[in-house]
């Protein structure tokens, strides 16, 4: 097939196709070409899902339905967010402040790069959640306040500044 005779510089995968699921197709495609990009494309939304495609060697993953702006940064080859010292690598699943590792957990993580990917623009709590946690997950929205807490308890103890805004009644927000 075409994955045998051309050299691609992104594969855009969708993890739902006929025949060999796109998994199979990328462990197939990482056994004889490391060197081509992998977005993952799915509507499986829970987190073993994403480490799943990401252990099999997806560069990113993205759950569908997304936005376009979503898309174009992981075309764009995004795989560094930076918001003034604070430096989110998107491949290695790390925030830095000032060079030193903040230890997030993953909810925390995934929060972090949410809110820098959407700069700007201000989430629900709903909407936050719905991100972070798959449809069968038992918890509340709620939990993304305490997961915006002990974030912000990080970075503050990383000696940050806080960069999430809260906007009562709306969500939250990176600007």
């Amino acid at each position: 097939g075409f994955l045998e005779t051309h050299d691609y510089d992104l594969l855009v995968l969708d993890w739902m196709l006929p025949g060999l699921d796109g998994l199979g197709v990328l462990r197939a495609l990482r056994a004889t070409r490391a060197h081509t990009r992998v977005l993952m494309l799915s509507a499986r939304d829970a987190v073993a899902d994403r480490v799943t495609a990401l252990d099999a060697g997806a560069d990113d993953y993205l759950v569908k339905p997304f936005a376009l702006d979503e898309l174009l940064a992981i075309f764009d080859g995004a795989a560094l967010l930076e918001r003034g010292e604070l430096r989110v690598d998107t491949h290695a699943r790390r925030a830095r402040w000032r060079g030193v590792d903040l230890q997030l957990s993953p909810k925390e993580y995934a929060l972090l790069e949410l809110l820098l990917r959407q700069q700007g623009k201000v989430l629900s709590r709903a909407a936050i959640f719905d991100r972070l946690y798959d449809s069968a997950s038992e918890a509340s929205d709620k939990v993304v306040e305490v997961i915006v807490s002990t974030l912000r308890g990080k970075l503050a103890r990383a000696g940050a500044a806080d960069p999430i805004h809260t906007r009562r009644g709306f969500g939250y927000a990176i600007d």
